[in-house]
């Protein structure tokens, strides 16, 4: 009697049909996380700007350049210039965790004439709670919180945080 020969494979159709399906699965675990990775980068956001603006209570950085708009690396160069002794106590990593580099950190800081300063950053996560109703730009003088600006920012949100004197 012939031995009949069986095929132990898997069929074309079988293997689309699995990659399909974990296609599927994978596609709706990235939507999922993405939403997280989004409020985990808003919190480094409100971290790093709670640090930094502790030293606002003491009184605003005036840059040499006078009152006007600043990325905050451009403060830190002029801070570790100005003050050598105690540059190597300002982190190396303060920086948008998703718009910021080495040159651009992407946190904003405002210097009035008048001694009023704010740090600002644009948040990704739209659901964030506005605490400061009364502005819609950063405001030197005007606290700690999330308000609404009219247009995007750079990280796709109308939502920012603040930290001001």
């Amino acid at each position: 009697m012939p031995l009949k020969k069986y095929n132990h494979g898997f069929t074309l159709v079988e293997l689309l049909v699995v990659i399909a399906i974990i296609a599927v699965l994978a596609t709706s675990v990235l939507v999922a996380f993405s939403s997280t990775r989004a409020k985990a980068r808003d919190a480094k956001r409100l971290n790093d700007l709670n640090q930094i603006g502790r030293f606002l209570s003491f009184g605003c950085l005036i840059p040499e350049t006078g009152a006007g708009e600043y990325d905050l690396n451009e403060l830190i160069i002029e801070y570790r210039n100005k003050y050598p002794q105690s540059a190597n106590l300002i982190p190396k990593n303060i920086r948008d965790p998703k718009t910021g580099t080495d040159i651009v950190s992407n946190y904003k800081y405002i210097a009035s004439a008048d001694n009023k300063c704010v740090l600002y950053a644009n948040l990704e996560n739209e659901e964030a709670i506005v605490s400061l109703p009364a502005i819609s730009a950063p405001t030197p003088g005007a606290g700690k919180g999330i308000f609404m600006a009219p247009a995007n920012g750079w990280n796709g949100s109308h939502k920012y945080f603040q930290v001001s004197n």
